[in-house]
């Protein structure tokens, strides 16, 4: 079935669907995940919905996690339904079905889909700071797709108890961001959409936040010593603020990156596969399906998101594969917090 911009939710992929016609489904998976998701919050947070049931392809799986994998299940089994699909999630890795049932791989002429139910589990189940649905869709292809390959990606914000609008923020590859509202426990429309783009355009080093991400006591030192350094450089060399270099650890990357698309951030750096390799720490990292939606995104809306190293980022989609990451607001911070954070990663400090 093909799926037109603006086409009724419910619909299922387009087979062969352009970016555009991505959008809407991905959408559509969003906003069920989050109605899942909500309605299991309601009563407040739980100890059913906080405890460890398990591990996934990709990481622990929580309760309330089980419930968002549930949603998207049943919207890709009513999807393969109308037309052969592939998808990954956290939880159950890649699967593949279309309407005669379960495929053997990606050679099925329909899109593959990316899909992170609840990236920012730890912080919702515990009703501390809203998560949010992170997709990305890339067209028909015969094997596995790498971040290039997506053609769209979608964020929806997953908010605490007693919230009145949730955030949805969307991007087409080469079409821009786009970002609007929608209003929670009535059948209102959306907010019309609105176009997403930073506007700051010189290099933003200070006056704000620019977290160095590392929240587990293991990686937490690490971290902060390279923020340290790193902020300590840029003071001598362009006499920045430190003082109003502000911290955040989000324990969401799709929620950093939500953050820089949206203009909060003014960069982030997730270093933590350096930081583990250089101080022989087994931190917890990003996965693939944690960003690859989140960076179509943030890039649309103007940010640049490359490595450590400022190379582009390369990375297969899956459930196994380690990313780290360097949000920037523009090409001028890009430029000038790229440089001091690859100078104090190679510099004598950097496995000390």
């Amino acid at each position: 079935m093909s799926i037109r911009p603006g086409a009724p939710r419910g619909d299922g992929p387009a087979a062969g669907g352009t970016g555009a016609e991505l959008e809407t489904p991905l959408l559509d998976v969003c906003a069920r995940i989050r109605a899942a998701v909500l309605a299991a919050t309601e009563g407040g947070a739980t100890e059913a919905l906080s405890a460890v049931v398990g591990a996934g392809a990709g990481d622990r799986t929580f309760g309330i996690d089980v419930v968002a994998e549930r949603a998207a299940e049943k919207w890709f089994e009513e999807s393969a339904r109308r037309g052969p699909l592939s998808l990954l999630t956290e939880d159950a890795g890649w699967r593949h079905a279309g309407p005669d049932g379960p495929l053997d791989g990606f050679d099925h002429g329909g899109p593959r889909v990316v899909l992170d139910p609840i990236d920012g589990t730890r912080h919702l189940m515990h009703d501390l700071r809203p998560a949010w649905v992170v997709a990305g869709a890339a067209p028909p292809g015969p094997g596995a797709p790498r971040l290039g390959d997506l053609a769209v990606g979608a964020l929806a914000e997953l908010p605490c108890r007693g919230a009145a609008r949730a955030r949805e923020l969307a991007a087409v590859r080469g079409g821009g961001a786009r970002l609007r509202e929608v209003r929670l426990g009535t059948k209102a429309s959306p907010t019309p959409w609105s176009a997403l783009r930073i506007g700051a355009q010189n290099a933003r080093l200070d006056g704000g936040y620019l977290p160095f991400f590392g929240f587990e006591p293991r990686c937490r030192a690490a971290a902060q010593a390279l923020a340290a350094r790193v902020f300590t450089r840029l003071e001598a060399e362009h006499d920045i603020d430190t003082e109003s270099v502000l911290d955040d650890q989000y324990i969401s990357s799709g929620g950093q990156l939500a953050l820089l698309a949206l203009g909060t951030y003014h960069a982030v750096v997730d270093a933590r596969v350096s930081l583990g390799r250089a101080h022989g720490l087994g931190t917890r990292t990003a996965k693939p399906y944690d960003v690859a939606g989140a960076i179509v995104v943030a890039e649309e809306a103007g940010a640049v998101v490359a490595g450590l190293d400022g190379a582009p980022l390369d990375f297969l989609l899956d459930a196994e594969t380690h990313v780290e990451f360097a949000g920037y607001a523009n090409r001028a911070t890009a430029d000038v917090l790229g440089a001091a954070v690859r100078a104090e990663l190679s510099g004598p400090a950097a496995s000390g």
